[in-house]
């Protein structure tokens, strides 16, 4: 990748942004044309058959046809998936069952990874690659991303007759399709892998010290995986090896997602610990990749060519990009997997088109938020 000219790298890029730039300057247009893609999808699977997706034209079709389901809505569908019933949402194959961090009224979900949704993953990058084309800092990919991800496979589960493997989506991924990445990922994640899936301090342990050591002679230029993980290796590296990360590495951008406010709440700690890199958040799930940061601006923007997007707001359903500035609204995202899907989140528009997840939808976390943006002097400001 370091021997290819930078004009040449230069379009790659390019190429590889534009169709989402282009979905930005004209929402309701991608929009419509990711519902068409979806509904194809949508109608070769038996719950697809069910709600018509075939005799749907307009997205007022599709919400009358197609009802807002939570996870509790599809959670019996999703186990006679993993039974074996793949047509039942699926149109193609299942790569890998990945897991939540997070719980469900205690429980953890399963979502199927299929290959269009791994191919789709790959434009988190886009954080990354707008960061390399509007700075030329091509020199990034002369160095390696260090992977600090979760294993791509924790352990199995009993549905029916059947064992299936589960892990966590960022690890599944990493498997899959780190080879399509324009930058070479370290530790590999089968080295990941193979240290089990365990979730003690010894097993986080375990992974850090494989990281720092397949790390300590690279040139790590990116930083990406979970906010929290990345905080706890650089205080890892201190406690252990009395470095921290920027007395090893001079890395320029971090790429995290999983939490809300990263770019108030966490970015002082990580400078702090990693230097002044620049720091860009990811909005996903395991459910899917929505967005990514952009530029300065700490928020982040839809990925409107890859998925549908509804909220729930007190006027009830509407586009995400019809939110006005400072409305608040619960995200029904649609997938290739899972049609108006309810995940959970709170989504605040900023200054279109810029989005903040601020957290949980629960009734307090608007008052959680407020409370932190005044503690971190940010007052909403982009």
């Amino acid at each position: 990748m370091t021997d290819r000219d930078p004009q040449e790298l230069a379009e790659m890029l390019q190429g590889m942004l534009q169709p989402w730039h282009e979905a930005i300057a004209n929402p309701a247009k991608a929009q419509e044309d990711v519902l068409h893609t979806l509904l194809e999808g949508y109608a070769q699977t038996e719950y697809g058959a069910q709600h018509g997706a075939r005799q749907i034209a307009t997205i007022a079709d599709y919400r009358r046809a197609f009802p807002v389901a939570t996870y509790e809505d599809y959670q019996p569908l999703i186990q006679r998936v993993m039974a074996g019933e793949l047509s039942l949402l699926l149109s193609e194959e299942v790569i890998g069952w990945a897991i939540t961090r997070g719980t469900t009224k205690g429980e953890s979900k399963f979502i199927p990874m299929t290959p269009t949704d791994l191919t789709m993953r790959i434009n988190a990058g886009r954080a990354m690659m707008n960061y390399v084309f509007t700075n030329g800092r091509f020199d990034l990919f002369a160095g390696v991303n260090l992977n600090l991800n979760f294993p791509s496979v924790v352990g199995t589960v009993q549905v029916g007759e059947q064992q299936v493997e589960y892990g966590y989506s960022s690890g599944i991924y990493t498997k899959y399709v780190s080879a399509l990445t324009p930058i070479r990922s370290v530790p590999a994640q089968e080295e990941i892998d193979a240290l089990g899936g365990g979730k003690t301090i010894r097993d986080w342990e375990a992974r850090f010290e494989l990281a720092y050591q397949k790390c300590k002679d690279e040139n790590v230029t990116l930083v990406g995986g979970v906010a929290p993980t990345t905080l706890l290796f650089g205080r890892y590296l201190r406690r252990q090896h009395g470095v921290y990360p920027k007395d090893v590495w001079q890395t320029q951008i971090m790429t995290l997602g999983s939490v809300p406010g990263i770019n108030t709440h966490y970015q002082p700690a990580l400078n702090a610990l990693y230097g002044p890199a620049a720091i860009r958040e990811i909005y996903g799930a395991t459910e899917g990749m929505f967005g990514q940061q952009r530029d300065e601006r700490r928020a982040w923007v839809p990925n409107y060519d890859l998925f549908f997007f509804e909220v729930q707001t007190r006027a009830g359903a509407k586009m995400l990009h019809e939110m006005k500035p400072g409305e608040l609204g619960s995200l029904i995202v649609s997938t290739p997997v899972l049609p108006r899907y309810k995940i959970g989140d709170l989504i605040l528009a900023l200054q279109s088109p810029y989005f903040r997840c601020i957290g949980r939808d629960r009734w307090w976390t608007p008052l959680a938020y407020a409370w932190g943006e005044l503690n971190t002097f940010n007052l909403g400001r982009l």
